[in-house]
């Protein structure tokens, strides 16, 4: 497996990156708004420390409609993520601008023989701990779900790090062009913008394809 470690050095695909990861910011044609009703009190339930766990976030949300079904992603319940109808694994975190609501800060979905990954920014910007968790959620579902090794991981992260890093300073600008990480699985991380629906603003997405059973 060849990675691809220098950013710029990247192969950029345009159009069929971004139709697929655009599909995970909307549900049936209904919009998934990134900020949800009031929550309730918080309960002084102890939480542990996963990737989903920028805060006790999962005291404040309403019980889930329903039972998450036996997918191909249901570990992520364990990291403190949440199923929806379209079968999203969403992660929340309270809104650190407004006291009582909350937002979508990580979202996967697999969509026709891919993972679409995304971290939302708030308003361009990463929230408090965001950066990390990000690298661990992306890793983890690479880890999970391609053909790697050790070594080939560790160059994978470099590049993520540094393109995370880059989105941070502002050096790369949202667009619809995906940057190759690896070339064999023709895996892309994007840096784009949020259109569909009521999701506004950015967010860095990982586009991954699963193996062939």
């Amino acid at each position: 497996m060849n990675i691809i470690v220098r950013l710029f050095g990247a192969i950029v695909l345009q159009i069929s990156a971004f139709g697929a990861m655009s599909s995970i910011a909307r549900s049936d044609n209904k919009p998934l708004p990134i900020y949800t009703q009031e929550a309730p009190a918080v309960s002084q339930r102890k939480t542990t420390q996963r990737i989903c766990s920028l805060d006790p976030i999962e005291d404040l949300l309403p019980p889930p409609q329903t039972k998450a079904s036996n997918s191909l992603l249901s570990y992520l319940a364990e990291q403190g993520f949440t199923q929806n109808q379209e079968g999203s694994w969403i992660c929340y975190a309270n809104d650190p601008k407004k006291e009582g609501r909350y937002f979508t800060l990580f979202k996967v979905k697999q969509v026709d023989g891919r993972l679409i990954a995304s971290s939302f920014l708030d308003e361009g910007s990463l929230i408090q701990g965001q950066e990390n968790r990000s690298l661990n959620f992306f890793m983890m579902l690479i880890e999970r779900h391609m053909n790697t090794t050790q070594e080939n991981r560790q160059g994978i992260r470099r590049y993520l790090e540094a393109f995370v890093s880059l989105v941070k300073q502002g050096k790369i600008k949202p667009t619809r062009r995906g940057f190759l990480f690896d070339q064999p699985n023709r895996a892309l991380v994007l840096y784009h913008t949020l259109s569909s629906g009521n999701l506004k603003g950015t967010g860095i997405t990982i586009n991954i394809s699963l193996p062939k059973s």
